[in-house]
């Protein structure tokens, strides 16, 4: 049999954590990858035999490339502490290591993603397919800013049953994070050359909004469609008002 490491990057997340650990205890080994929490996140994670180790933030791909190689097994499974496995799919990855199929490197399940308490499908929350159980050696998130995904070099193959993701309990706990966010998103489309523009500042995040709410079924969801398309949408201004401020701050624009 395979033996399995997670891989669970934290910053003060004792609110949630223990759902998430919970769901893993069963793995030969959980790695904790913190960015020096000041809460009891590390007591919680220490009662279920983690690893620790600690690792100054710079962004989400970066902190998790360097946690990677530490791992101890062959195979990994990267999971955040606002997710937790479902039974079925804790079942399924336990039968899948007891005789690994050859040739696959990695492995993409879908996930359900919770607002404000219930599992939204509308707007491509769902199935929100990403790829978080792969071959130690062969997986590496994306050198991106945000948003990074695992890239792997070998056959991917699909799992059927769910990661939940409680990500957003309440509106405070997703504005809250907002200033971080869009600053990496503006920093991102820097790097790939995008540039502040007047309709990308004004039309572009009211046409997102619509997108979303509208034609992505997001009023299907009532009220919690209406945030999530607004957050989107919110997303797009700051970020592209971050990109004004920055070519203000290099002297490119008045």
């Amino acid at each position: 049999m395979a033996k399995l490491s997670v891989l669970l990057p934290t910053y003060n997340e004792d609110k949630m954590i223990t759902e998430c650990l919970e769901s893993v205890k069963w793995a030969d080994e959980i790695l904790i990858v913190d960015s020096f929490s000041t809460d009891h996140t590390l007591d919680i994670a220490r009662t279920y035999g983690a690893h620790i180790i600690q690792h100054e933030y710079i962004n989400s791909a970066k902190q998790k490339n360097w946690a990677i190689p530490q791992c101890t097994h062959e195979w990994v499974l990267q999971i955040d502490a606002d997710e937790r496995l479902d039974i079925k799919l804790q079942a399924e990855i336990k039968e899948l290591l007891v005789n690994p199929p050859k040739g696959f490197d990695g492995f993409v399940n879908p996930t359900k993603n919770h607002i404000l308490g219930k599992w939204i499908k509308s707007m491509d929350v769902y199935p929100g397919e990403r790829l978080r159980l792969f071959k130690r050696d062969k997986g590496r998130f994306e050198e991106k800013e945000v948003d990074a995904h695992v890239i792997v070099h070998g056959q991917v193959g699909f799992l059927k049953n769910h990661v939940l993701h409680f990500g957003l309990e309440s509106i405070a706990q997703k504005l809250k994070p907002l200033d971080r966010y869009t600053r990496y998103e503006a920093d991102e489309r820097e790097k790939q050359g995008r540039l502040y523009s007047w309709f990308n500042v004004s039309i572009r995040p009211i046409a997102v909004f619509v997108y979303y709410f509208i034609f992505k079924l997001g009023f299907l969801d009532g009220m919690r469609g209406l945030i999530l398309a607004a957050f989107k949408a919110d997303i797009i201004f700051w970020t592209y008002a971050k990109l004004w401020e920055k070519e203000v701050q290099a002297g490119k624009r008045k």
